[in-house]
């Protein structure tokens, strides 16, 4: 083997250990989310408790990718295609990062929520627990196989996500209002569930990440979005909303 094809080959390498590093950040990501919403529905303190420490790899992997994508940069000068892929990688593994934060926040209102008696149904976290995690499965496939028609999927399904929020948002704040006991436990579900729905946020900016990677152009009509709780709040007569 000649030094150019050594060098052409090592280069290579490199860029296919950090594509891996990042598709198994994401898997880490998702077995997380996964774990919190489980710790969730059967009352597992001991498994959110371990979701919340699970969140150390993650955060060790993010530095593997960053000093990889470094190395690369500062040894192999990338242009064109090689760079935006480096790019990408550094934007994704903060991404997914973050993915991880909040699982921990879902674990930790997991434990809170365990000290109190629950008043309501969990039901409707789950159902987006399982939406999000669909969407980041199917955002991971997107990334290792450059599909930008799947990440377009992705991207469009997050409306789904902020839809189903809304409903459990409105819902939840009726019970609220209704009975002044089910604050708390009110609240903490509030919270999971606007954390599920950032993690769809999340999945929709590597959605973006992943097209412009491959087709060099971010997507060029607006980001579809179904968030309304702030208007419902100013609906409940929040007037700091206003």
């Amino acid at each position: 083997m000649s030094d150019n094809s050594h060098i052409v080959t090592s280069y290579d390498e490199d860029l296919g250990e950090m594509r891996n590093a990042i598709i198994e950040m994401g898997g880490l990501a998702e077995s997380q989310l996964e774990a919190a919403i489980r710790a969730l529905v059967d009352r597992n303190s001991d498994l959110a408790q371990s979701t919340i420490e699970a969140d150390v790899d993650i955060d060790e992997l993010e530095k593997e990718i960053d000093n990889k994508a470094v190395r690369i940069l500062a040894l192999r000068n990338p242009v064109a295609d090689d760079l935006r892929n480096v790019i990408s990688a550094l934007k994704i593994a903060s991404t997914l990062e973050r993915v991880a934060d909040y699982s921990a926040n879902i674990a930790k209102r997991v434990i809170a929520l365990n000290t109190s008696e629950t008043t309501r149904s969990v039901s409707a976290i789950p159902r987006m627990g399982e939406l999000v995690r669909h969407m980041i499965d199917d955002t991971l496939t997107a990334y290792a196989k450059n599909d930008a028609e799947l990440a377009y999927a992705v991207w469009h399904r997050d409306q789904d996500v902020d839809q189903l929020y809304n409903s459990m948002f409105r819902e939840l704040l009726t019970y609220m209002m209704e009975d002044p006991r089910s604050i708390t436990t009110c609240t903490h579900m509030i919270f999971m569930a606007k954390n599920i729905e950032r993690i769809g946020d999340h999945m929709t900016n590597i959605a973006e990440i992943i097209i412009y990677q491959v087709t060099g152009e971010a997507p060029k009509q607006n980001r579809p979005k179904g968030d309304k709780t702030s208007v419902t709040m100013i609906e409940h007569g929040d007037t700091k909303a206003k």
